[in-house]
């Protein structure tokens, strides 16, 4: 027993170990913080990351574990002093070469979940993609060291570095299934989407089975016990299972997943996934100018909503859809409204680059700068009106706004009462002559569109005075 106390405490104080644990945990967390979106805190993530954490992390652990079982290999004679198994050191190697190595991925998986905690996280946890990736470092420990122990060469080491280092760089995300063998490759997740649970069970399953049957298989050669088979049948039985398991994903890792939205409320509603909430105030200055140019036409809304990349974008019963990139880079709520804005196109007739007059009402309704328009005329009237007069133009107009098909003749006095220049004074009066739609054109209700002799006019609604203003 005094041998065996002996034998176990020269185990125990390794330097291996020592150099081991800040090794891993630094490799670990440089490769989590490259794969890790610090944009966006959505678990699903998270555990992606650590998950490629390993892909680095194995290597180098599988590297260490052979240089101990090389360095370590002239001090047999001092187990065989001992009555115990020829199999007992080399367990208790693996126990204490496996704890280091765990030891790092908590240390690194501490790092991700401090860094994700800090933000405003969404989604929630995989525990099983935690266990796959810690799975997937102990079997790389065991590969590396029971190869040094096989195979006792200066070079050893270095071999299984570079071995398993092409295994983990043959990885590419979402091409076949044998990419999800461990260490597997994954994609950062787009929002509304979720690491699929089965391909993770049978990772953790793939790696327990394989782990187990290297161990058994070498306990078996050492001790030569063939009771031994059985155990081992039924880990390689085990790993199989898993392989086919993963072959039947065909390479998917990721499942559509609904998300409750935030919403702000005032002075529209304006609902993003939970992971994106930061993106409200911005969502909701730059929607609140366009809806309320919009508002009266059949393309108003009162709602903007976030969909998945997928989804497609369109202004339906006063909902207005739109995509957000995770990242939330800059400009990114200018480009929401501009998909809002090219959503009400109608795609039959909208075929190309928008002409002049499109592009100078997109301008204005998106509060961009007025483009350079062939007809200056057109362009100057336009630029007199103000804000009111323009709303009320685009509500008799959005017809052809939508159909891409805005004229010369939609800017001139169509159905409309006109502001003489005699009211005004000099040139600036003869330049400044705007439309201003009838009250009854607008479809309200009154005495408005019976002012004069011109009700007649104002009661055949917009389209009449469209078609009159081409005759004049």
């Amino acid at each position: 027993m005094s041998d065996l106390g002996r034998v176990l405490r020269l185990d125990a104080r390794r330097t291996a170990l020592l150099v081991a644990v800040p090794v891993l945990t630094a490799v670990g967390t440089t490769a989590a913080a490259l794969s890790l979106c610090t944009t966006v805190a959505y678990w699903d993530n998270t555990v992606v990351a650590l998950l490629n954490a390993v892909r680095y992390l194995g290597p180098v652990a599988a590297g260490l574990a052979a240089w101990t079982a090389v360095r370590e290999r002239p001090l047999d004679y001092l187990r065989d002093l001992t009555a115990r198994s020829p199999a007992t050191g080399v367990l208790f190697d693996l126990l204490l070469l496996s704890a280091a190595a765990l030891a790092s991925y908590v240390a690194v998986t501490l790092v991700v979940v401090v860094v994700t905690f800090a933000q405003a996280e969404t989604g929630s946890p995989h525990p099983l993609g935690v266990a796959a990736g810690a799975g997937s470092l102990v079997l790389h420990v065991v590969v590396g060291y029971l190869t040094g122990r096989v195979v006792p060469h200066r070079a050893t080491a270095a071999l299984v570095v570079a071995v398993t280092s092409v295994w983990a760089a043959a990885r590419v995300p979402g091409v076949s299934w044998w990419s999800l063998l461990p260490p597997a490759a994954f994609d950062n997740l787009a929002l509304f989407t979720t690491l699929r649970p089965g391909v993770l069970a049978d990772q953790v399953t793939w790696t327990a089975g394989l782990t187990a049957a290297l161990i058994l298989g070498y306990v078996m050669w050492a001790t030569r016990r063939f009771l031994i088979v059985l155990p081992l049948v039924v880990a390689l039985a085990t790993t199989v299972t898993a392989t086919l398991g993963l072959h039947r994903s065909g390479g998917g890792t990721v499942a559509q997943v609904a998300a409750e939205p935030v919403c702000r409320e005032w002075p529209l509603t304006v609902c993003v996934h939970p992971a994106l909430r930061d993106a409200l105030p911005r969502l909701m200055a730059a929607a609140t100018p366009l809806a309320a140019r919009l508002n009266g036409t059949p393309g108003a809304f009162t709602t903007v909503e976030q969909r998945p990349a997928w989804a497609p974008i369109a202004v339906t019963d006063g909902v207005a859809t739109v995509h957000l990139d995770e990242e939330l880079s800059p400009g990114y709520a200018a480009r929401a409204v501009r998909q809002i804005s090219e959503s009400l196109k109608d795609t039959r007739t909208c075929v190309g680059q928008p002409n002049g007059y499109r592009a100078m009402v997109d301008a204005w309704l998106l509060g961009d700068d007025s483009p350079a328009v062939p007809d200056v005329r057109a362009a100057r009237r336009f630029a007199s009106w103000s804000e009111g007069h323009r709303r009320a133009w685009l509500r008799l107009h959005f017809a052809a706004y939508r159909a891409c098909a805005l004229g010369p003749a939609d800017f001139r006095t169509t159905g409309t009462r006109t502001v003489q220049p005699g009211q005004q004074s000099g040139r600036a009066a003869a330049d400044s002559r705007v439309t201003v739609p009838k009250r009854k054109a607008l479809g309200r209700t009154g005495h408005a569109g019976h002012a004069g002799h011109g009700g007649h006019a104002g009661h055949s609604g917009g389209r009449g005075g469209h078609h009159g203003a081409r005759g004049g």
